[in-house]
């Protein structure tokens, strides 16, 4: 009897996405060193609002990894295996994360008094649970630690939110997991903040209402696929991408407000901070929607599935990993005072020698990684292969 093959769902412009959400936090690590948070009134507050970059990575991995448990639930099949899911995880992650960690502590100003402790907890992502700082050149790297604690945590949440129950598990871990967020921002994180010097604010719980936005997305997306149910309303939202994208920049506008807290690091107020994070949840829910269900003969969807795009939205991960050690040796070759300004000749050339670093990383570094875990999930394929698989990177 021949295999039964399973269709390839492909979301091109989610890849894209992805580069917008590298761009993203590019552009606004470039302006806080040149100053231009303090300089321009409300574009300075939108540049650092341009760290809304994470929300979109956040809401994408919700999305596309929660997705295949989704599709399997409603289609009866086994759910992805645990141990492929991780090996692909680590495979994905780590090889160009610890080529990163190596020339940072080895290269940036800064570390140069780094100890063997501090290599081994950079490489294992540990830096927000022993201290409240990162080293240089990695200090954007608190989001990829609560990316992996993400990466660990779903297969249990994924088995809890499948369940067959009348209690309806799935909705109640999805507003659970909004619950838990505010929970953290209101109390639990400052609470914890005081006992010793770590960065419970930078841990997963404080960021899972982002991650329950894509999860959401998921859900919704493979119970229409699977059982052709009514068309619920973000499936005809996310049907017209300008409208998505004009209200998720309207968002953006009222998060350029007090009501989002100041620009600067320090910590806004308790009501600050949970308004920027469910306008950054619906943002990135916004943009995600219009990138899943986008008319396939719209100009959005041929726009995001030019081949350039999809490329670089693929080196996307290299461009976030390395752009800060680039923007440092920049600084030190042109002997660079902190925010002196000249923040375009600056983003100009972080990007241009970004781009150029990516692309070695990519090819060198990230392209073998991933290959090996193709390589084992064409292994897996005969054993799993009913459900609906996602085409994109992952």
């Amino acid at each position: 009897m021949s295999e039964r093959r399973s269709p390839t769902i492909d979301f091109p412009a989610l890849d894209v996405l992805r580069l917008v959400g590298a761009l993203a936090v590019l552009t606004t690590h470039v302006a806080f060193q040149t100053g231009e948070y303090f300089r321009h009134g409300l574009l300075g507050t939108l540049l650092a609002r341009m760290d809304i970059g994470v929300a979109i990575f956040f809401v994408l991995s919700g999305f596309l990894l929660s997705r295949p448990w989704w599709a399997s639930a409603e289609s009866g099949t086994p759910p992805p295996r645990v141990g492929r899911y991780a090996l692909k995880r680590v495979l994905r992650i780590w090889p160009v994360y610890l080529v990163t960690v190596c020339v940072a502590l080895a290269v940036v100003p800064g570390n140069e008094d780094t100890s063997v402790s501090d290599w081994v907890v950079s490489a294992l992502l540990l830096d927000t649970y022993v201290d409240d700082t990162l080293p240089y050149g990695l200090t954007q790297m608190w989001s990829l630690s609560v990316e992996v604690a993400f990466y660990v945590a779903l297969p249990a949440l994924m088995w809890v939110a499948t369940r067959r129950s009348r209690l309806r598990p799935d909705v109640v871990l999805l507003v659970g997991m909004v619950v838990l967020s505010m929970a953290w921002i209101v109390s639990l994180a400052p609470a914890l903040d005081g006992l010793r010097e770590w960065a419970p604010g930078l841990w997963l719980p404080g960021y899972l209402s982002w991650f329950a936005a894509g999860m959401w997305l998921a859900r919704t997306h493979a119970r229409q696929h699977a059982r052709g149910r009514r068309t619920p309303w973000i499936v005809g939202l996310g049907a017209q991408p300008g409208a998505c994208w004009t209200a998720a920049i309207g968002l953006l506008l009222v998060a350029a407000t007090p009501v989002a807290g100041p620009v600067l690091l320090e910590p806004g107020t308790i009501g600050q901070s949970v308004t920027k994070t469910l306008l950054y949840a619906t943002i990135g829910l916004l943009v995600v929607a219009a990138g899943v269900w986008s008319p396939a003969s719209g100009t959005f969807r041929r726009t995001a599935s030019a081949r350039l795009l999809r490329h670089l939205g693929h080196v996307s991960y290299s461009i976030f990993c390395t752009h800060l050690i680039v923007l440092a040796l920049l600084q030190e070759r042109m002997d660079y005072e902190l925010f002196s300004g000249r923040f375009p000749l600056m983003w100009v050339l972080t990007l241009v020698l970004t781009l150029a670093v990516s692309e070695l990383t990519y090819w060198l570094v990230e392209r073998p990684g991933m290959s090996l875990a193709r390589r084992g999930r064409r292994a897996a394929t005969a054993q799993h292969d009913t459900a609906p698989r996602v085409k994109t990177t992952t």
